[in-house]
C-alpha cells in the first residue's frame, strides 16, 4: 500500500550540527545530499515543507559574544552563516530536481528573496520547498525560536526538531550520561518546566501559545524524515 502522509504542511527545523555529519565543522556534502533525497521523498507524498536553518556548524554568536565580541555584531555573523547552509541546501536539493526558494530575514538580496509571509505561503501552496535564513533577523533569538516563528507564520501542522545524532528528548544529556532515558510524549508546561533544553524558552512558549505540535527526533537515522511525515511513531512528541 502507497504511504500516506500524517501532515499536509510541514516546519523543518536543521541545526547548523545537522549539516557536519561526521565532521567536527562546516558542511558534509553526503549528509546535505541525503536530506536532500529525503526531502524529495516527502515532496513526493504532497507535503508542503518549509525549513528553517541553524549556522553552528561555521558559526556561534554567543559563544563569540563569550569570547569578548559583541553579542549583536556576533549574532549578525551567525546569520550569515545560516545563509551559508541554506545555498548550501538549495543547490542540493535543485540538483534532485526540487524547486526551491531561499527566503532571508535580513537583505542578501544577490542571492536570497526578501522574507515575505504572502510570498512564503505562495511559493508553498506552488510545491516549492522553501528555506528560512538569518533566523528571525534581530540579534539575541535563536533559530529555534525562528522556527517556531515561521511555522505559525505559515499556519504549519507541526514543527519537525531534527537533532544531530539524537533520538528524541531525554530526562538527561544522553552523550555524557548512559542512563539517560527518552521521553516519549511530553506537555508543553512539562518541557518548559524540567529545563530539557528541548529548544529555548522563547521558542518553545510560542508553540503553546499557539498550539503547534513538536516532533523532536533524530535526523541522522536513514529515512527518519519520510518516516516521521507519514505518521510512524518516532521520537518524542510536545503538545
Amino acid at each position: 500500500m502507497a504511504e500516506r502522509a500524517r501532515f499536509k504542511r510541514v516546519l523543518l527545523k536543521l541545526s547548523g550540527e545537522a549539516f557536519m555529519g561526521d565532521q567536527c565543522y562546516g558542511i558534509d556534502t553526503t549528509t546535505v545530499n541525503s536530506i536532500s533525497e529525503q526531502i524529495k521523498q516527502v515532496i513526493g507524498l504532497g507535503v508542503e515543507v518549509g525549513i528553517v536553518v541553524g549556522g553552528g556548524n561555521i558559526w556561534r554568536g554567543l559563544d563569540a559574544s563569550e569570547r569578548g565580541m559583541d553579542r549583536a555584531q556576533a549574532d549578525y555573523a551567525g546569520m550569515l552563516a545560516t545563509m551559508i547552509n541554506a545555498l548550501s541546501l538549495q543547490d542540493a536539493l535543485e540538483k534532485v530536481d526540487v524547486v526551491t526558494r531561499v527566503q532571508s530575514a535580513i537583505g542578501v538580496y544577490a542571492v536570497a528573496e526578501p522574507y515575505i509571509r504572502r510570498r512564503a505561503l505562495r511559493h508553498l501552496e506552488k510545491g516549492r520547498v522553501l528555506i528560512f535564513a538569518a533566523g528571525t533577523g534581530n540579534p539575541f533569538f535563536t533559530t529555534d525560536t525562528a522556527a517556531a516563528l515561521r511555522a505559525v507564520e505559515i499556519d504549519a501542522d507541526v514543527l519537525l526538531m531534527a537533532k544531530n545524532r539524537v533520538d528524541g528528548v531525554y530526562d538527561r544529556d544522553p552523550r555524557t550520561n548512559p542512563d539517560a532515558k527518552m521521553i516519549r510524549r511530553l506537555t508543553y508546561i512539562e518541557a518548559l518546566n524540567l529545563g530539557l533544553r528541548v529548544m529555548d524558552a522563547t521558542a518553545l512558549s510560542l508553540c503553546m501559545d499557539n498550539k503547534l505540535p513538536i516532533i523532536v527526533f533524530n535526523l541522522n537515522a536513514e529515512g527518519n524524515i519520510f518516516r516521521v511525515i507519514t505518521g510512524e511513531d518516532i521520537g518524542t512528541v510536545i503538545s
